[in-house]
């Protein structure tokens, strides 16, 4: 069951809407995600620690947000070669509720086990 021209724009304004959110927060992740440069006489240890817990927090954040990232341009070029909502294992179609939690997922829910 292929979708039709509306449920796939549904699905493309989606993703968009989501990678363009993505990219809009990456300046924020890039300044967190920097190296930890503090004052050693100036600054108490647990500071340190708090600084250094604060920069790996956001280093995970920007290496989740570019793995989301890279999975909306997959979805995006699914969309566009008509692959989209297909199951990449089976074939089959992929719930459209399923779809629209995580318009990314690649594979029906039998598949996914």
């Amino acid at each position: 069951m292929t979708m039709n021209k509306s449920e796939l724009e549904k699905f493309r304004r989606l993703l968009l809407d989501w990678r363009d959110d993505l990219q809009s927060t990456s300046e924020v992740r890039e300044q967190g995600s920097g190296t930890v440069h503090l004052d050693q006489q100036s600054v108490g240890r647990l500071s340190r620690m708090d600084a250094m817990q604060g920069q790996a927090l956001a280093k995970a954040g920007k290496e989740r947000a570019e793995l989301q990232l890279r999975q909306i341009e997959a979805a995006l070029t699914r969309i566009d070669n008509n692959d989209f909502g297909d199951c990449m294992e089976c074939g089959e179609p992929i719930n459209p509720r399923r779809l629209e939690i995580d318009p990314t997922v690649r594979y029906c829910i039998e598949c996914a086990r």
